[in-house]
């Protein structure tokens, strides 16, 4: 009995160990920033940027990594203080449930190894999460609740339009107010239940991308094996989607997919973190045919800000990115789709964003075609279609 009570003792020790440092080391490792703050830029570039009314970025998997957003990090790229520093607005959350081992652009499966698992073990989360997917995606919808919660009147949690107009207002007089929207990377959280969509929402989900990294109940993914388009699964879920108010975000989607989608919803589309197939040729990035299809039902796209969806030297890829949507379909369709702390290696962090600013200004954009990629697109396109 001495023997098991120490043996118990030791597995405990070890356990509380791996709660403190594990998720700690392993972001640390994921989520490198190339160049570490503070970040300089022109007088003109600056002043520029302070004008900015309303800054926003639509995909950050910050969520998954289990820290406490509200105080500021030192490590990974997005918090609530560093959102302040930076002037954002407002900061589209996404929930990762499941990713596959050996992860990577071009073939994936869903029957490798899962690299969340072990991650929400050693975050200490019970094991009602362990092998339960919509589970996760609601335990991390519960903590960014509790995030916004813990800062008052500092921070709104947007799931209607009325919300959103409220930080609108809110921060017309005070720019230290924020706004945290939730979105789910990948429909296989939804574990292949219709009613679940009902769940999220509830949880205050309000886009969902209908596969990540791997084909699911939805249909195929960019980076999966079959190719396909919807499933009968996939059309129930867009059409209730649709009537729910939760967006569909077609990043990650196979292209298939990307067709039954805007042939199907009623809404329009976005796609939140993406690089342009016109600047670096890979699976996971849109065409022009696609953007054009896109931005014709009214949809929007979210310029990622690392190597694998923009190239390298990142920044002026991303700037080329921007100005090839702006190019061929319009300014009003292009907004900022960081992928901050989504297990990718970025050239700045969340108060870098000024560099920017910058590099549009060097391009040649004007100050309101600046101001409508940093924020105002975005603003817009939930006032108009967000319930």
């Amino acid at each position: 009995m001495k023997k098991l009570f120490w043996f118990f003792g030791v597995v405990l020790v070890l356990y509380l160990v791996g709660i403190n440092t594990l998720p700690s080391y392993v972001e640390s490792k994921r989520n490198p920033v190339k160049t570490a703050g503070p970040y300089k830029v022109s007088a003109e570039a600056q002043a520029i940027y302070d004008r900015l009314d309303f800054i926003s970025d639509l995909h950050c998997d910050a969520l998954l990594w289990g820290r406490d957003l509200t105080k500021r990090g030192t490590r990974g790229h997005v918090d609530f203080p560093r959102m302040r520093e930076a002037h954002v607005g407002l900061e589209m959350f996404t929930i990762v449930s499941k990713s596959p081992s050996g992860q990577n652009m071009k073939r994936n499966t869903a029957d490798t190894f899962d690299n969340i698992t072990p991650l929400t073990i050693a975050k200490g989360e019970g094991p009602w999460n362990w092998f339960s997917l919509v589970n996760r995606a609601v335990s991390q919808s519960e903590d960014l609740a509790d995030f916004v919660a813990e800062e008052g009147e500092k921070a709104i949690f947007i799931k209607s339009k009325a919300d959103l107009e409220k930080l609108i207002e809110a921060r017309k007089s005070d720019k230290e107010v924020i706004g945290a929207m939730l979105g789910i990377e990948g429909g296989h959280a939804l574990e292949g239940k219709i009613e679940n969509l009902d769940v999220v929402y509830n949880a205050g989900v309000r886009m969902i991308g209908p596969t990540h990294f791997f084909d699911n109940e939805f249909g195929g993914s960019a980076h999966g094996e079959n190719g396909e388009g919807l499933t009968d699964f996939g059309k129930a879920a867009v059409k209730r989607m649709n009537e729910l108010g939760i967006f569909v975000d077609l990043a990650h989607s196979s292209p298939a997919i990307v067709d039954d989608v805007l042939n199907l919803s009623s809404a329009p589309v976005i796609v939140s973190h993406t690089g342009i197939r016109a600047v670096l040729d890979s699976p996971r990035n849109l065409s022009d045919e696609q953007i054009n299809k896109i931005t014709a039902k009214g949809g929007i796209i979210g310029i990622a800000f690392f190597d694998m969806a923009v190239g390298e030297p990142e920044l002026p890829n991303i700037i080329a990115s921007i100005k090839h949507v702006r190019d061929l379909v319009g300014i009003e369709y292009v907004a900022l789709g960081s992928d901050y702390d989504g297990s990718v290696a970025v050239p700045f962090d969340i108060t870098g964003l000024p560099l920017i600013v910058e590099g549009l200004i060097n391009a040649g954009f004007t100050e309101e075609e600046i101001r409508a990629v940093m924020g105002e697109n975005v603003k817009r396109f939930f006032l108009e279609n967000l319930k």
